[in-house]
């Protein structure tokens, strides 16, 4: 629970440094004095989206930080798996604004917005009067049955097998638009394939060919320079291979007399070796080459074909049009086999659908049951607060089976016996919706271990005795290891708390600043007294905050 908050430099605040307590604690203050304020920096701590100009007019920075006690609710898992220092007794969150960007923190640790949301939800539930709009909302409602029938483990199990199913579906429905598709093409995909299957193609064959093509296309010139090159070589009178055989044979001669001779000779012996190696292989091409049109032809016929079909298909190789060829193979194959690959998928489909039908219903009895004992609290809960006929009922209608079942829940209501049940937000007044909200709250709060609720006027609408029981709900909720706060105008809430804080704005030479201030037990007298009479506080008016404030005790 929420132990001490700190806010530096935020709308109208310049700093304020409180500590709050367990059990059920009130805020009061004059309209515009800067409660909202204050929610909205416990909100930016629980992850709503920061705007620069929250910042305090003339400071570059703004602070908000709260410490919180998890030491009796079971949140360890939380900080293990996201790697976060764990101190049960004392957790920081800190949310630090500049006018270029926003930081925040858990225990001294960087974490996205996301992860802080994550966090402030399971410890601060903030209800003001907005959220009296969620009795508008069918998914509210389903999460209302679904936290009192605590099947939470069920729920998640049927959303696995529901997500399972309809991925099942979507790859059926692709099956089938695709296997529609390819049968209206199955001709031109059939001739597309006999095509490329004619053309007998071969991977590495354009390379070889565009280079035969070449050759023969220069073979005159390759004959040519062949032929001189085999005289240079091999010639009679001054071929070199003759030549340097001559010259071996002459150094070898004086070898004796002229040692450094016979090593020349060594080498030149190699050197005829090497010459007479490259002389042969340039008179074997020489005696290949030949100019042949009609191999040429062949070829270049050949290279058109293979040059058609890759400008045809939109590719640039051969081996584009065998992928392709064999893309075409596989879609007659599909075509072939679709009836056995969509029977097999639709199987699969029906097998899913069956299972999730068999968790739904299971769903669906267990928010039965807990339908009833909704009904049951609610009506408990209702008729203290001024509802003495009150019906509540919670109408769960089948559907059709969706991510969290099959169920369709509405919340209906009547405050007289007269008056048939309708859906609660389009008959209940702002009064009734107010108590029927926090009736809803109080039932959750003691399904959920939340540590604290902040009721944002929540008496809207009501007055007199009706306040008083609503205030009794609030600290009652606030007895179970939890912590209450309520923002109220009304005297009757305010001295049940038993903690008391104002807020006040007070005009400074630096500006307009709001206070938040923890009171004493005399100033509680006086901030109830004006609550009741108003600006003057009479001496009955004393008297009434006081008689008041012993019904706390």
């Amino acid at each position: 629970m929420l132990r001490k908050l700190y806010i530096k430099n935020y709308a109208l605040i310049d700093e304020l440094d409180m500590e709050w307590f367990e059990g059920f604690s009130v805020m009061t203050g004059e309209t515009g004095a800067g409660k909202s304020i204050i929610l909205g920096a416990i909100g930016l701590l629980l992850g709503q989206r920061a705007d620069s100009k929250s910042i305090k007019q003339g400071a570059e920075r703004c602070v908000i930080e709260a410490h919180f006690d998890l030491s009796r609710y079971d949140m360890k898992r939380f900080f293990e798996d996201n790697d976060i220092d764990y101190d049960a007794n004392d957790t920081i969150i800190r949310r630090e604004l500049t006018a270029s960007k926003s930081r925040a923190f858990i225990n001294d640790t960087p974490v996205a917005l996301t992860m802080l949301k994550e966090l402030g939800e399971q410890l601060v539930d903030i209800h003001s009067q907005h959220q009296n709009l969620l009795l508008n909302k069918q998914d509210f409602q389903l999460s209302v049955v679904d936290i009192i029938a605590d099947h939470q483990p069920s729920l998640d199990t049927y959303r696995q097998h529901y997500a399972d199913y309809q991925e099942a579906q979507q790859t059926l429905n692709a099956l089938n638009e695709t296997i529609e598709r390819d049968r209206q093409q199955a001709d031109f995909i059939q001739f597309q394939y006999e095509e490329l299957q004619q053309a007998k193609l071969i991977e590495g064959e354009q390379e070889e060919l565009e280079q035969q093509s070449d050759i023969l296309s220069h073979a005159e010139d390759i004959k040519s320079a062949l032929y001189e090159a085999d005289c240079a070589l091999s010639g009679e009178s001054h071929g070199a291979v003759s030549a340097i055989r001559q010259a071996d044979q002459v150094l070898s001669a004086i070898s004796r007399v002229l040692p450094a001779a016979g090593a020349l000779s060594e080498r030149l012996g190699s050197c005829h070796i090497e010459l007479k190696d490259i002389a042969d292989e340039v008179s074997s091409l020489l005696g290949h080459t030949d100019f042949d049109p009609a191999e040429l032809d062949r070829i270049n016929n050949r290279l058109d074909r293979l040059y058609e079909l890759e400008k045809k298909y939109h590719v640039e190789r051969v081996e584009d049009l065998i992928i392709q060829r064999d893309t075409l193979r596989q879609q007659l194959d599909n075509i072939e086999n679709s009836d056995e690959a969509l029977e097999e998928l639709q199987k699969r489909c029906q097998q899913l659908h069956d299972i999730c039908q068999q968790l739904a219903d299971q769903l669906t009895r267990q928010r039965q049951k807990a339908a009833k004992a909704i009904e049951q609290q609610m009506r408990q809960r209702l008729v203290p607060l001024g509802m003495p006929h009150v019906r509540f009922e919670v109408a769960i209608t089948p559907t059709h089976l969706g991510k969290s079942g099959q169920d369709q829940v509405a919340f209906l209501f009547s405050a007289n016996t007269s008056t048939p049940l309708q859906p609660v937000s389009a008959v209940a007044s702002g009064g009734e919706i107010a108590r029927v909200m926090l009736s809803l709250k109080a039932m959750i709060s003691g399904a959920v271990k939340l540590p604290t609720i902040i009721f944002d006027e929540i008496d809207t609408g009501v007055s007199g005795k009706i306040a008083e029981k609503m205030a009794e709900m609030m600290r009652e909720m606030g007895q179970a290891d939890r912590q209450v706060i309520s923002i109220t105008h009304l005297p009757q809430i305010a001295a049940l708390g038993k903690h008391h804080y104002r807020v006040s704005k007070e005009d400074t030479p630096q500006g307009t600043t709001s206070r938040l201030h923890l009171l004493t037990d005399e100033e509680r007298v006086r901030e109830i007294a004006q609550m009741v009479s108003g600006s003057a506080i009479t001496d009955a008016a004393m008297a009434n905050a006081r008689q008041l404030l012993s019904l706390k005790d």
